[in-house]
């Protein structure tokens, strides 16, 4: 998949080596060395892939980040954040903000490149579950369901109490784990294996991020869950069960 990917890197030279890196793999590289620049050339050219250095002049890559997820026209923005903090507290909140994936410094390119490979992939997957929604509207076939969530693989959609949800690459596999067997319990180990993908500073703390972004958006109340339980000392389940008063999904899904 040839792509256009946005640089966002202070540092000249490195963002010249992973330009030349993203050419040469058939890609288009735009570079930008401010955060305020990087905005700018989101909203006016959508790239496919942001790369992201955290630390940049202006607006650092977290706020980027943060204002990207709020906006939604870039909430589903692949976006891999680079970075010389290597503390887990620094990678909790790369994810935390919305990230999806986190590369640390020094790096080499060739990792970033495979780093990057995998984004796309994501994004070319979402791209054919769109068509095969268009081509087969009205099948449900694949859709999970777990008491008021309704979670749609192939169309990458999340469907709670009646309203859509948004949820990043990350959120969405481990939502999507938890549907396919509702009621089961799931332990961070078990969870951690299905949204680490190809990132191996993802921790079991990391789990635990993503179900409390899950519950902001899920839950009515997130600090009085009824979707996304805790099993004490054992970890995470959905409910099997439409909770008493929320929207029950129309059989037609």
């Amino acid at each position: 998949m040839c792509a256009n990917v946005l640089v966002a890197e202070d540092d000249v030279k490195q963002a010249e080596i992973i330009g030349h890196y993203l050419v040469r793999e058939g890609h288009t590289a735009r570079l930008v060395h401010d955060g305020r620049t990087a905005l700018e050339e989101i909203r006016r050219r959508p790239p496919d892939v942001l790369v992201l250095d955290v630390m940049m002049p202006g607006v650092d890559g977290l706020d980027i980040c943060r204002v990207l997820r709020a906006e939604p026209a870039h909430r589903g923005l692949p976006v891999l954040m680079l970075t010389a903090r290597t503390t887990e507290e620094d990678l909790l909140l790369a994810f935390d903000l919305g990230a999806d994936e986190y590369v640390t410094k020094p790096y080499s390119p060739r990792e970033l490149m495979a780093r990057i490979r995998n984004l796309l992939r994501r994004v070319e997957r979402l791209a054919e579950a769109e068509l095969q929604s268009r081509a087969t509207a009205g099948d449900t076939t694949g859709v999970l369901t777990a008491g008021a969530v309704v979670v749609d693989p192939r169309r990458h959609t999340v469907m709670v109490d009646g309203r859509q949800v948004v949820c990043t690459a990350g959120e969405f596999d481990l939502l999507a784990a938890m549907a396919a067997e509702p009621g089961r319990v799931f332990t961070r180990r078990q969870l951690l294996a299905v949204s680490r993908g190809t990132n191996a500073y993802i921790t079991e703390r990391t789990v635990d991020v993503h179900v409390l972004n899950l519950r902001k958006k899920i839950e009515t109340d997130p600090s009085s869950p009824v979707h996304l339980l805790t099993v004490y000392k054992v970890g995470y389940k959905l409910n099997d069960r439409t909770p008493a008063g929320t929207y029950a999904p129309p059989d037609s899904w």
